[in-house]
């Protein structure tokens, strides 16, 4: 009797120890995963071992986790795909264990802001003889958000690349299209898929295939936007004016692309094929007939004796000599606007002294000009620059009665260190107002300005990054101060003072 007391049942004592010899063994075998893991019963996916990092990733203790079952882990109970993890879980318990059987899914364990989203895989193994569902999980939320940002931000890029009236593409290193907008597959005709993988250049024609490329490797050894003009060559043979700007894509110091915008300018070409033609026109008779009436004009001079009549003729002489120099002037203007030029180094002294020697030399005899221009001052400005001071200078002298004009040229650094002023002054009449109203913006319908070389001036100078200020000079002429930019760099040595193209006809 006693011997029955002592010893409890052995079914009993029998399903104690094995609880608790597979409990224990459940634990190792997590314990062993670095990973955060669980094991859960097959049957009821209660959870019978966690392991510390699944602890931390959940946000439950280990004794917390052990009394749920899986779907309660998360405060969804359904995936992100929208099936129930518990239907999930049970085709995974059902499946053969091995990769095949193996069911992924991502799940929302904690919603909100933060949330926590994870990547679950779930599989059956077998430990300590018994089956048991494994689920392996790790933390997706960062990659995920990340993914969002980008998804938006691509989605974003692509909106504005098919809002931007302009077709925009992106070159692999070797020059092929990998993206591009629909306005670059309507320009050249082609379908969308059969751009893919294209070299950029072989959608221009023969004659302008090369600049291209040249663009583009310019792009990709020096690590700057180029642009260039070519032709595109469309699916249908057509030749369409176009106008590229290419830039670098780098990763760190290596460009491992390039982005673009293309343009479609036969409208604009067109435009300026006409105006030039007109202008070339307008300017060839233009000049022919203010000959004429100069030549008979002054002939006329010559055989009258009426002093009050001499000088009426006079006048019309000096008149016809403005227009032609007017236009002189246009013709110049139109060769700045047709270039677009570039700013580049260049030294500022010796464009000052390219100026004066190209003063016409009865205006330079006239006047004696003053220069105070340090030598190793180097400007950013176009190559037209030295253009700019002839222009303020033949003003200064053609507008001042005085027997002996005298006009000065001076050059200083400014304050900032990266700006220095070049001024020219003298002591004539001053520049009306009229023609100060042209920089200013006050110019009215009934006040114009009287001819174009303050315009021309300042478009010299904006054009290299400058600006122009009027002002009155102590001897009470006017005072003209240019400030500009101090270049980075050395000057070239070629020919920076000559234009690139002269019109032979002007």
């Amino acid at each position: 009797m006693g011997d029955g007391d002592a010893d409890p049942p052995a079914d009993g004592r029998s399903s104690s120890s094995g609880v608790a010899a597979a409990t224990g063994i459940l634990r190792a075998f997590v314990e062993a995963v670095p990973t955060p893991a669980l094991v859960c019963d097959r049957e009821t996916l209660a959870i019978r071992a966690a392991n510390p990092p699944a602890v931390d990733l959940l946000g439950y203790d280990r004794g917390t986790l052990t009394l749920m079952g899986l779907p309660d882990v998360g405060e969804s109970d359904v995936t992100v795909a929208g099936d129930p993890v518990a239907d999930v879980a049970a085709d995974a318990s059902n499946a053969a264990a091995d990769a095949a059987g193996v069911k992924r899914f991502q799940w929302d364990v904690r919603l909100g802001d933060p949330g926590v989203r994870v990547d679950a895989a779930l599989h059956t193994a077998t430990i300590a003889g018994s089956e048991w569902l494994v689920v392996g999980l790790s933390d997706a939320t960062a990659r995920v958000a990340a993914a969002g940002e980008r998804d938006a931000e691509r989605r974003l890029v692509d909106a504005l690349a098919e809002t931007v009236p302009l077709a925009l593409f992106r070159c692999t290193e070797e020059g092929t299209l990998s993206r591009w907008n629909d306005r670059l597959a309507t320009d050249s005709g082609y379908e969308p898929e059969t751009l893919s993988g294209r070299a950029l250049s072989s959608l221009f024609d023969d004659e302008t295939t090369d600049a291209v490329r040249e663009a583009l490797a310019q792009v990709y050894r020096d690590a700057e936007t180029v642009t260039c003009e070519a032709r595109l060559l469309t699916r249908s043979g057509e030749r369409v004016p176009y106008r590229l700007s290419i830039g670098p894509v780098t990763d760190g110091d290596r460009v491992v692309g390039a982005v673009g915008v293309g343009e479609d300018v036969t409208e604009a070409s067109l435009r300026e094929e006409r105006l030039a033609v007109l202008t070339r026109v307008l300017r060839h008779n233009f000049r022919n007939d203010l000959n004429v009436v100069t030549g008979f004009t002054g002939r006329a001079i010559e055989t009258v004796d009426d002093p009050e009549l001499v000088t009426e003729l006079e006048r019309v002489v000096d008149t016809a000599e403005r227009l032609l120099r007017l236009g002189e002037t246009s013709r110049k203007v139109e060769r700045l606007l047709s270039q677009r030029p570039s700013p580049r180094p260049i030294a500022l002294a010796p464009a000052v002294d390219a100026a004066l020697e190209s003063l016409d030399p009865a205006v330079r005899e006239r006047a004696a000009v003053d220069v105070d221009v340090p030598e190793g001052l180097v400007v950013s400005a176009v190559s037209f620059f030295p253009e700019a001071i002839t222009e303020l200078v033949d003003n200064a002298i053609r507008h001042n009665s005085a027997d002996s004009p005298r006009v000065r040229i001076s050059a200083a650094e400014l304050p900032s260190e990266s700006w220095l002023s070049l001024v020219v002054a003298d002591a004539g009449p001053g520049i009306p107002p009229a023609e100060r109203a042209v920089l200013t913006g006050e110019e009215t319908p009934l006040d114009h300005a009287s001819g174009l070389g303050l315009w021309y001036v300042n478009w010299i100078v904006t054009a290299g990054g400058g600006s122009l200020d009027i002002a009155e000079s102590k001897a009470g002429g006017s005072r003209i101060e240019l400030s500009l930019r101090v270049a980075e760099g050395s000057p070239s040595d070629g020919d920076l003072f000559a234009p690139d193209v002269r019109d032979g006809d002007a």
